[in-house]
């Protein structure tokens, strides 16, 4: 009865939306009305969120947003791509059982006790997430997490830490990817819209950022830790695999398979070629110059990379099968696509396009327009209520569908609009991009939530529960810090 209630509940609601905004005109309310009941489906899961994500593809041509192939482009954008190369990378890890020794040689390091682990991940993903594409790097760390939960310990403890250190990596990967230009796609974004709207003045350096961007990511971690460990969750202090246990498992996995070497070896390939494809500019004229620049292949995204390591799993011949296929004939590779097809979690590429669609829809429809127009009323705010009252319009935008896209949508109307507040330009747009990075409470926010979702081991309920902290600390950070 309750689900049933749900499900009436999601298109009842964006009625009731639609009616209220109807004075903005149809299209901007009609727009509004889907968003409210795709949220609605999504938060409560009345309705399986691969099917809630198809919804545009209908309620778009019917409500006149935009056409079903218009719509559609949205569900094949190369990021999608680059979600499944890393999903079919991160099967091959798992496979070859590399994963399940990477995680002991951690737990050996930095110790085993729940707390200790989540601060591990949580620190690598930043760092990595620093000089890395930021979704790359959830693609990198996801599987090392998953095989700190599957091991011999116990099962009780090891699913109170689930959702706790699956969360760690993507909130690690986000905040590490806010301090600095290159970290994470909405910065990039500003760079770009700074030179177009301010060429004669002078470029935001590495240095720049990175001096309000490393005190920024070393607090904002600390409060995620204590966050996610003692306050939401409550992560017990007790060993997962005591120390001895640790070095016997270590152990009893004998020598490096084959198979684990070729695993490695294309996995990092990938992930090396990630690191280094872009130009990375340090300000005062020094770069280190991407293989991208040097070669010419500038097309060769990051998505292609990744689709290229995952068809090298499917064609590097190893000596013998693998569990599961044992009955089929040589030559035995470290995926095959039945395994694909069984193990790749291809309802979350349908989530991610659904926000694709949302983020495109809003804009389409003059809904992005409305609401940012609406900001036009803030101009008489001091700076700190301005910059909170912008930061929290963008955060909101943001978790509604890709944080890329919230960024290209707002950041150049806000540009034209800092000149109307009488508000220095960084001092708007800075806070504003890192805000279009906060969203951490819907899966669809964001490529990092997007892909420890697809774990399948994190409810929903919870990743909101959690997630509406940290963009509330986010929010309150960005004014304290950058006002």
């Amino acid at each position: 009865m309750r689900t049933h209630l749900l499900r009436l509940s999601g298109p009842v609601l964006g009625l009731v939306v639609y009616a209220l905004l109807r004075y903005l005109g149809h299209a901007p309310a009609a727009m509004a009305g889907v968003v409210t009941w795709m949220a609605v489906w999504w938060i409560s899961e009345a309705v399986p969120l691969a099917v809630t994500s198809l919804l545009p593809l209908v309620l778009f041509p019917l409500l006149g947003i935009d056409t079903m192939g218009g719509t559609a482009t949205n569900y094949g954008k190369e990021i999608i791509f680059l979600f499944l190369g890393g999903f079919l990378l991160a099967l091959a890890l798992e496979r070859a059982q590399l994963h399940r020794r990477i995680a002991l040689r951690i737990i050996g390091r930095i110790g085993g006790t729940g707390p200790r682990l989540i601060a591990g991940m949580m620190v690598t993903s930043a760092l990595l997430s620093m000089w890395m594409n930021s979704t790359s790097c959830v693609l990198v760390m996801l599987p090392i997490a998953l095989s700190l939960l599957d091991g011999d310990g116990d099962p009780a403890l090891r699913k109170r830490l689930t959702v706790p250190l699956l969360l760690a990596v993507s909130y690690g990967a986000t905040i590490g990817g806010m301090a600095t230009p290159v970290g994470t796609p909405p910065n990039l974004v500003l760079l770009e819209v700074w030179r177009d709207h301010w060429p004669d003045r002078p470029p935001i350096g590495f240095g720049q950022w990175m001096s309000f961007g490393i005190p920024l990511m070393v607090i904002y971690l600390g409060i995620a830790w204590l966050l996610i460990t003692r306050w939401v969750f409550k992560v017990p202090k007790d060993h997962i695999s005591p120390p001895a246990e640790v070095k016997a498992r270590l152990a009893s996995l004998g020598k490096v398979t084959y198979a684990e070497r070729v695993a490695a070896i294309v996995f990092a390939t990938v992930a090396v070629l990630w690191v280094t494809g872009d130009d990375l500019t340090f300000g005062n004229g020094f770069a280190l110059h991407g293989w991208r620049g040097r070669t010419g292949l500038t097309s060769f995204s990051d998505g292609a990379i990744a689709i290229l390591g995952a068809l090298m799993l499917f064609l590097i011949p190893i000596p013998q099968a693998l569990d599961g296929d044992a009955e089929s004939r040589p030559p035995h590779a470290l995926l095959t696509w039945k395994y694909a097809e069984a193990n790749v979690p291809w309802g979350i590429l349908l989530l991610f396009g659904g926000g694709f669609a949302i983020a495109s829809g809003i804009d389409r429809s003059g809904l992005a327009m409305e609401m940012v127009a609406g900001m036009e009323r803030l101009k008489g705010l001091s700076p700190p209520l301005l910059i909170g009252a912008v930061s929290g319009v963008v955060c909101f935008l943001s978790e509604l569908g890709s944080n890329t896209a919230t960024a290209s949508l707002t950041l150049p109307i806000l540009a034209q609009s800092t000149e109307a507040w009488g508000i220095d330009p960084q001092a708007l747009l800075i806070p504003a991009t890192l805000a279009a990075t906060l969203g951490f409470a819907l899966p669809v926010a964001s490529p990092m939530q997007a892909i420890v979702f697809g774990s399948g081991r994190i409810p929903v309920r919870e990743m909101v529960r959690a997630g509406i902290w940290m963009d509330l600390i986010g929010l309150v950070l960005l004014v304290a810090l950058l006002s």
